[in-house]
């Protein structure tokens, strides 16, 4: 039974879900997103979100409020008289209005296995913290940050040089499909949901700067967790001298190898890093203001020789 739906989505991540819901033939009442950004080398330029180029692409009413808390706004949101919304890393707070507006409320497709990772940087904290498994979740929203119950999940193993960038990527596909089955679900009235368990919550807190600089010290396995977590945005990094001068290096691909030497050393001709214990080979890197480049393309140029520390 197609069903009059919102969708509440911004970036890449989203773009899959909306098309999907879209081409299941769902009536498509408004998209929200949000406002457009500054961009362009001075920030003077106006860049629209992923999910509104989209949504302008399929012809679909747009809405791009700053907040949804003004009594306006709410409204104006209540006013489309959606069954259901549909919400994919939209980035604003909903209130309870917004919440109880729908007929059969909102659900939530979110990158992780509830309650682990809650909150904003599931993905990569996933990788970050070496986890062998995560999945999409559908679930209803409630007043609390990732707190509702779940509807449907489907895992996926996290193989153990996968990038974030390339879970992102499995995880929006999978995350268009489950949604598109739980509307089919929800319109004939057979979408159940569990309430999530009380044990194992953690954060997935917004990726800081502060926190991207490799660690040398720390063992290996974290060392190369931490690599492929931050892959390819914002990017791990560290510095080495290059002719002379100290450049930052981002990392963009490791390896586990073998390997003991001072942290942070370099220890072959192959970019094998010490580090606190065992090493990480680098196999992709990239030099400020130039492009990504496998390891011995990026030794060809940079002439780093064996022994060269990495801080």
């Amino acid at each position: 039974m197609p069903l009059r739906v919102i969708f509440m989505g911004t970036p890449d991540f989203s773009v899959p879900t909306l098309r999907a819901i879209a081409e299941a033939g769902h009536q498509i009442a408004a998209v929200y997103t949000q406002p457009p950004r500054a961009a362009g080398r001075r920030g003077l330029e106006l860049t629209p979100s992923p999910v509104q180029r989209e949504a302008e692409r399929l012809g679909l009413e747009m809405r791009t409020p700053t907040s949804l808390k003004g009594e306006a706004e709410q409204q104006a949101f209540a006013a489309l008289r959606a069954d259901v919304a549909v919400v994919v890393a939209y980035g604003l707070l909903l209130p309870k209005a917004v919440l109880g507006a729908p007929r059969l409320g909102c659900l939530n497709g979110h990158a992780s296995l509830l309650p682990r990772w809650r909150g904003a940087a599931p993905i990569q904290r996933a990788i970050m913290a070496g986890d062998a498994e995560t999945g999409m979740m559908i679930m209803r929203m409630e007043e609390g940050l990732d707190t509702g119950p779940v509807a449907m999940v489907e895992k996926v193993a996290i193989a153990p040089n996968m990038t974030a960038g390339e879970l992102h990527d499995l995880l929006m596909v999978q995350g268009a499909s489950l949604m598109v089955e739980a509307l089919a679900q929800l319109g004939i009235n057979c979408l159940t949901f569990t309430q999530q368990a009380t044990a194992g919550v953690t954060y997935a807190r917004k990726i800081d700067k502060s926190e991207t600089r490799v660690d040398w010290t720390r063992p290996s396995g974290e060392v190369h967790d931490h690599i492929r977590g931050l892959s390819p945005f914002p990017g791990a990094w560290c510095e080495v001298e290059i002719g002379g001068r100290m450049e930052r290096l981002k990392l963009l691909r490791s390896t586990l190898s073998e390997g003991v030497g001072e942290s942070g050393g370099i220890l072959d001709d192959r970019l094998t890093v010490a580090c606190g214990t065992g090493a990480v080979r680098l196999v992709e890197v990239q030099r400020a203001g130039g492009k990504p480049a496998a390891a011995q393309e990026f030794l060809r140029g940079a002439k780093i020789e064996k022994g060269t520390k990495l801080t």
